[in-house]
Protein backbone atom coordinates (compact mmCIF):
# COMPACT_ATOMS: atom_id res chain seq x y z
CA UNK A 1 0.00 0.00 0.00
CA UNK A 2 1.25 3.48 -0.76
CA UNK A 3 2.01 5.76 1.76
CA UNK A 4 -0.12 9.42 1.36
CA UNK A 5 2.57 12.14 1.03
CA UNK A 6 1.47 15.68 1.34
CA UNK A 7 3.35 18.85 0.03
CA UNK A 8 5.52 19.10 2.92
CA UNK A 9 6.90 15.51 2.57
CA UNK A 10 7.53 15.95 -1.38
CA UNK A 11 9.32 18.85 -0.31
CA UNK A 12 11.36 17.38 2.22
CA UNK A 13 12.24 14.46 -0.66
CA UNK A 14 13.33 17.12 -3.22
CA UNK A 15 15.71 19.04 -0.48
CA UNK A 16 17.23 15.14 0.97
CA UNK A 17 17.81 14.33 -2.56
CA UNK A 18 19.33 17.32 -3.71
CA UNK A 19 21.97 17.36 -0.31
CA UNK A 20 21.83 14.40 2.17
CA UNK A 21 24.33 15.94 4.22
CA UNK A 22 21.38 18.89 4.85
CA UNK A 23 21.05 19.14 8.64
CA UNK A 24 17.70 18.54 10.38
CA UNK A 25 17.35 22.02 11.25
CA UNK A 26 18.30 23.28 7.94
CA UNK A 27 15.81 21.00 6.51
CA UNK A 28 12.87 21.96 8.84
CA UNK A 29 13.63 25.81 7.85
CA UNK A 30 13.81 25.33 4.00
CA UNK A 31 10.58 23.60 4.14
CA UNK A 32 8.66 25.37 6.88
CA UNK A 33 7.88 22.88 9.87
CA UNK A 34 9.74 22.79 12.69
CA UNK A 35 12.37 20.39 13.39
CA UNK A 36 10.94 17.90 15.91
CA UNK A 37 7.93 16.85 12.91
CA UNK A 38 10.46 17.09 10.67
CA UNK A 39 12.68 14.46 12.02
CA UNK A 40 9.64 12.58 12.51
CA UNK A 41 8.56 13.19 8.93
CA UNK A 42 12.15 11.64 7.88
CA UNK A 43 11.93 9.46 9.66
CA UNK A 44 8.49 7.98 8.55
CA UNK A 45 9.30 8.41 5.03
CA UNK A 46 12.80 5.89 6.04
CA UNK A 47 11.01 3.43 7.68
CA UNK A 48 8.53 3.05 4.59
CA UNK A 49 10.89 2.26 2.65
CA UNK A 50 11.15 5.75 0.30
CA UNK A 51 14.20 6.79 1.34
CA UNK A 52 16.77 3.98 1.05
CA UNK A 53 19.96 5.18 1.79
CA UNK A 54 22.46 8.14 2.21
CA UNK A 55 25.67 8.41 0.45
CA UNK A 56 28.64 10.56 -0.82
CA UNK A 57 28.71 11.07 -4.22
CA UNK A 58 32.83 10.20 -5.95
CA UNK A 59 33.96 11.92 -8.85
CA UNK A 60 35.20 9.08 -10.64
CA UNK A 61 38.35 11.35 -12.58
CA UNK A 62 39.45 12.77 -9.31
CA UNK A 63 39.94 9.39 -8.31
CA UNK A 64 41.95 8.20 -11.25
CA UNK A 65 38.57 6.08 -13.17
CA UNK A 66 39.01 7.26 -16.28
CA UNK A 67 37.19 4.78 -18.30
CA UNK A 68 32.82 5.12 -17.82
CA UNK A 69 31.48 2.15 -20.07
CA UNK A 70 27.97 0.35 -20.80
CA UNK A 71 28.03 -3.22 -21.81
CA UNK A 72 24.83 -4.55 -23.25
CA UNK A 73 24.59 -8.41 -21.96
CA UNK A 74 22.52 -11.01 -24.16
CA UNK A 75 21.94 -14.15 -22.18
CA UNK A 76 21.39 -17.93 -23.98
CA UNK A 77 18.80 -18.53 -21.77
CA UNK A 78 15.97 -16.44 -19.65
CA UNK A 79 14.69 -19.04 -17.23
CA UNK A 80 14.53 -17.26 -13.76
CA UNK A 81 17.62 -18.98 -12.31
CA UNK A 82 19.32 -18.39 -15.29
CA UNK A 83 18.87 -14.63 -15.09
CA UNK A 84 19.08 -15.01 -11.11
CA UNK A 85 22.59 -16.66 -11.39
CA UNK A 86 23.82 -13.66 -13.93
CA UNK A 87 21.88 -11.12 -10.76
CA UNK A 88 24.28 -13.03 -8.18
CA UNK A 89 27.44 -12.84 -10.91
CA UNK A 90 26.86 -9.05 -11.16
CA UNK A 91 26.83 -8.40 -7.82
CA UNK A 92 30.68 -9.43 -7.38
CA UNK A 93 32.27 -7.37 -9.86
CA UNK A 94 33.14 -4.09 -8.18
CA UNK A 95 33.65 -3.12 -12.05
CA UNK A 96 29.97 -2.72 -12.47
CA UNK A 97 28.78 -0.11 -10.65
CA UNK A 98 24.96 -0.58 -12.03
CA UNK A 99 22.99 -3.27 -13.75
CA UNK A 100 19.35 -3.02 -15.13
CA UNK A 101 17.48 -5.99 -16.78
CA UNK A 102 16.10 -4.94 -19.92
CA UNK A 103 12.84 -5.92 -22.14
CA UNK A 104 13.73 -6.19 -25.70
CA UNK A 105 16.84 -7.74 -27.63
CA UNK A 106 19.08 -6.87 -25.03
CA UNK A 107 18.65 -8.32 -21.83
CA UNK A 108 20.86 -6.73 -19.43
CA UNK A 109 23.05 -3.42 -19.39
CA UNK A 110 25.83 -2.92 -16.83
CA UNK A 111 27.72 0.95 -16.37
CA UNK A 112 31.30 0.13 -15.91
CA UNK A 113 33.71 2.22 -14.07
CA UNK A 114 37.18 1.47 -14.62
CA UNK A 115 40.74 2.78 -13.86
CA UNK A 116 41.90 2.54 -17.82
CA UNK A 117 41.24 0.67 -20.84
CA UNK A 118 43.29 -2.26 -20.54
CA UNK A 119 40.73 -2.43 -16.53
CA UNK A 120 37.95 -2.62 -18.55
CA UNK A 121 38.93 -4.85 -21.75
CA UNK A 122 40.58 -7.23 -18.69
CA UNK A 123 37.16 -7.43 -17.13
CA UNK A 124 35.00 -7.45 -20.67
CA UNK A 125 37.38 -10.81 -21.37
CA UNK A 126 38.11 -12.58 -18.41
CA UNK A 127 34.61 -12.09 -16.46
CA UNK A 128 32.20 -10.91 -18.35
CA UNK A 129 32.24 -13.10 -21.67
CA UNK A 130 33.53 -15.84 -19.95
CA UNK A 131 30.24 -16.02 -17.34
CA UNK A 132 28.37 -18.94 -17.76
CA UNK A 133 25.07 -18.26 -19.79
CA UNK A 134 25.98 -15.31 -21.52
CA UNK A 135 25.79 -14.94 -25.55
CA UNK A 136 26.68 -11.55 -26.39
CA UNK A 137 27.98 -8.53 -24.86
CA UNK A 138 28.33 -4.81 -26.71
CA UNK A 139 30.42 -2.38 -25.09
CA UNK A 140 29.84 1.65 -25.69
CA UNK A 141 32.69 4.12 -23.87
CA UNK A 142 31.13 6.95 -22.93
CA UNK A 143 32.77 10.15 -24.08
CA UNK A 144 31.51 12.71 -22.02
CA UNK A 145 28.56 12.93 -18.67
CA UNK A 146 25.79 15.79 -20.46
CA UNK A 147 23.76 14.83 -17.64
CA UNK A 148 23.26 13.14 -14.23
CA UNK A 149 20.48 13.99 -12.04
CA UNK A 150 20.60 10.66 -9.77
CA UNK A 151 17.05 9.73 -7.96
CA UNK A 152 13.39 11.23 -9.13
CA UNK A 153 12.26 14.25 -10.94
CA UNK A 154 10.54 16.10 -8.47
CA UNK A 155 9.08 19.01 -9.66
CA UNK A 156 7.34 22.10 -6.99
CA UNK A 157 4.00 21.26 -7.54
CA UNK A 158 4.31 17.46 -8.35
CA UNK A 159 1.33 16.09 -6.00
CA UNK A 160 -1.52 17.71 -4.66
CA UNK A 161 -1.83 17.99 -0.48
CA UNK A 162 -4.53 14.65 -1.17
CA UNK A 163 -1.63 12.90 -2.74
CA UNK A 164 -3.21 12.47 -6.30
CA UNK A 165 -0.81 13.89 -9.21
CA UNK A 166 -0.74 17.65 -10.09
CA UNK A 167 -2.98 19.02 -12.85
CA UNK A 168 -0.95 21.90 -14.61
CA UNK A 169 -2.95 23.98 -16.67
CA UNK A 170 -1.84 25.09 -19.92
CA UNK A 171 -0.50 28.89 -20.88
Amino acid sequence: MRAHLDATDWRILKELQANGRITNVELARKVGISPPPCLRRVRALEEAGMITGYFALLDEKSLDFEVIAFASVGLHSQSEPDLRAFENRVLAWPLVRECYMLSGETDFILKCVAPDLTAFQDFIINELTAATNVASVKTTLAIRRVKFEPGVPITQHHRRDDGRPARHKRP
